[in-house]
Parts: C-alpha cells; sequence; structure tokens
C-alpha cells in the first residue's frame, strides 16, 4: 500500500522533501571585539600550559583575519606569521594550506610590491560569521 502511494507514476519514488524550505540564517558581524577577545584567550592559555601544546595556526590565523576584516585593516604575510604563533615556516606552509582551501586570499600591496596581503574569502569569513554566531547563541561569547 504505501508504495503505491508513493510510486510515480513512471516507476520512480516521489520524493518526499517538503516543497518549503527555511530560509538560510543570515548571521550579524560579532563584534570585533569578542574575535579579539578569543585570541586573548588563546595566548592566556600559553601562560599555564606549553604552548606547543595547543598549537593550531590555522585557527589563530583565521581568527586574526576575521578580526582585521571586522576591523577595516590590512593583514600581512609577515604580521600573521606572528599571530600565528608558530615558527615562520610552519605559518607559512599553513597559509599556502589555507590559500589552496580557498579560505584565504593574497593581494599585492599597492605601495610595495615585495609586501603582500593576506585575506579572509567570502567563503571563510561567512564560516566565520556562523560560527562566533553560534556561540553567542549558546552563551559562550557575547552577543
Amino acid at each position: 500500500m504505501l508504495s503505491q502511494l508513493t510510486a510515480e507514476p513512471s516507476g520512480g519514488v516521489r520524493d518526499r522533501t517538503p516543497g518549503y524550505r527555511a530560509e538560510p540564517v543570515t548571521e550579524p558581524d560579532p563584534d570585533p571585539r569578542s574575535v579579539r577577545a578569543a585570541i586573548r584567550a588563546r595566548r592566556l592559555r600559553d601562560q599555564h600550559f606549553a604552548s606547543e601544546l595547543f598549537a593550531d595556526p590555522a585557527w589563530d590565523m583565521l581568527l586574526d583575519l576575521y578580526a582585521a576584516r571586522l576591523e577595516g585593516r590590512r593583514v600581512s604575510v609577515s604580521s600573521l606569521c606572528i599571530a600565528a604563533a608558530v615558527p615562520p615556516t610552519t605559518a607559512l606552509r599553513w597559509i599556502g594550506t589555507m590559500h589552496d582551501a580557498d579560505l584565504f586570499g593574497r593581494e599585492a600591496d599597492p605601495t610595495d610590491k615585495r609586501r603582500a596581503h593576506i585575506t579572509l574569502t567570502d567563503r571563510a569569513a561567512a564560516a566565520m560569521r556562523g560560527y562566533f554566531g553560534a556561540a553567542a547563541r549558546a552563551g559562550l561569547v557575547p552577543a
């Protein structure tokens, strides 16, 4: 009986997906101070535990670039390497990995051709916005 109700006349199975889908939730940008607070909390941990126990350069760079984007600042490669809190070669490798994953973009410095700035892609910024929105709803960071 069920198979008769769900079968299409052509012999296929009818799509049971509801015809209505909720609009995607668009998160507002968090206050940059919330992002900077997350960065400070990560550095505070280094005062109590060996920093190499918690090395997460990808997350440190995402946080730094997201805060900079919210503040309207540009971040040089060398500055991002410092923010990663790992050796420069490791940070550069991670910048390449994040660029290949389409999370980071690279822009030439218009005033100094020897220098480049790293930016978050729109995709990465949307993911960070979603993360901070979810964290705020869970009461983990200020809204």
